[in-house]
């Protein structure tokens, strides 16, 4: 059987998304419907120009052009997929005349060979993610909205901060929360929402109150995180949730802490040491085929000492142990122990997290004791 003409012009034409062909010169050799679309330009003034003579009508577009030119240029000395993501334009609305809003494109510029293995020409395609963002905007103002805001603890200093993941376009399931309880003494908790979006976002508000009322019972940490574990079974989603709560006791000067599978809060002592509380970890939330009690172990401290949980997104990097994580989170917090709460929060982001592309999304709790 003979197999079927593919006529690629048309297919090219048809494509849903926004594509162009660039020469190695970078002249415009062919554009798609959507793609005239999107750039709002009749099809005559796009084929055939160059591109750094192709106006995107503003100011702003000026340094999104230099880094596709960037882009497109080390496609063809590479020979490989070259990406420009999440570029800001301003673009005028058509219907309204200066009146310009916010567009949102990621670009990617794929090089395609010819018989002799050069490249003869490129592949650039925009994609317009500005609902995305848009959306993605909504929902972490939701999130935020659910988590407590910034307030003084008693006597007690401290800081929190929640920076979501660069590259999603989805909020995830982090969250923190401090209670007061009954005497001198505080709750402090993190925890972490498997998977991504306003489901897992709505899971977090669930438990975080949860736990909130569970914090207040006078038998410790352990129990709180067990009545929280038997309502995470309740709850579509959250299942392998992990938890770290720590109640901080100043009449004693005591950490009572237990963990749901979380990473270990950092004890920052005045000497310069930095323990990670790791003696009571147990499986997630709803991990176990049969619910169980959980352990908790005690930990003191002196004046002056720092307190910092934190969830994953500040430690994990992909294809690098945990514990190399957990060293760079000591050594800088070791750096600015002298810091108050606030700065200490801050340098410990930008030492953890430096250019801000997490990969995951990150709630940090800083108490000075």
């Amino acid at each position: 059987m003979a197999e079927p003409t593919v006529d690629y012009a048309a297919v090219f034409q048809a494509l849903p998304g926004a594509v162009a062909l660039v020469t190695p010169q970078l002249i415009f050799a062919d554009a798609n419907p959507e793609f005239v679309r999107l750039r709002r330009l009749p099809r005559e003034q796009i084929i055939g120009r160059f591109l750094p003579e192709d106006n995107l009508e503003n100011n702003s577009a000026e340094p999104l052009l230099l880094r596709v030119l960037a882009s497109l240029r080390r496609a063809v000395e590479t020979g490989e997929q070259s990406f420009v993501e999440l570029q800001r334009l301003e673009a005028e609305d058509r219907e309204q005349p200066g009146v310009w809003h916010e567009r949102y494109f990621n670009v990617t510029n794929i090089p395609v060979f010819g018989a002799d293995g050069r490249v003869t020409l490129l592949l650039h395609r925009l994609e317009d993610v500005t609902e995305l963002i848009r959306a993605r905007e909504v929902a972490l103002t939701l999130q935020e909205a659910m988590l407590p805001a910034p307030r003084p603890i008693g006597r007690h200093p401290a800081a929190v901060r929640y920076r979501p993941a660069a590259e999603a376009l989805n909020v995830a399931g982090d969250w923190y929360d401090l209670v007061e309880l009954p005497g001198d003494r505080i709750a402090v908790a993190v925890g972490d929402v498997v998977g991504h979006g306003l489901s897992a976002a709505g899971v977090m508000g669930q438990l975080r109150s949860a736990l909130t009322a569970a914090s207040v019972v006078p038998e410790g940490p352990a129990r709180a995180l067990e009545v929280l574990g038997q309502y995470a079974r309740t709850v579509d989603g959250a299942e392998n949730t992990t938890v770290a709560t720590a109640f901080v006791d100043w009449e004693n000067d005591t950490i009572t802490y237990s963990s749901a599978g979380h990473p270990p809060p950092a004890l920052l002592r005045p000497d310069g040491t930095v323990e990670f509380l790791d003696r009571a970890t147990d499986p997630p939330l709803a991990a176990r085929p049969q619910h169980g009690p959980r352990t908790q172990a005690v930990a003191s401290f002196r004046a002056d000492a720092v307190l910092v949980l934190y969830t994953d997104g500040l430690i994990e990097r992909r294809g690098e142990d945990i514990d190399t994580g957990l060293a760079r989170l000591a050594d800088s917090l070791v750096r600015h122990r002298a810091d108050p709460c606030e700065a200490l929060a801050d340098a410990v982001l930008g030492d953890l997290l430096p250019s801000g592309d997490a990969a995951d999304d990150t709630a940090l709790v800083v108490v000075r004791l």
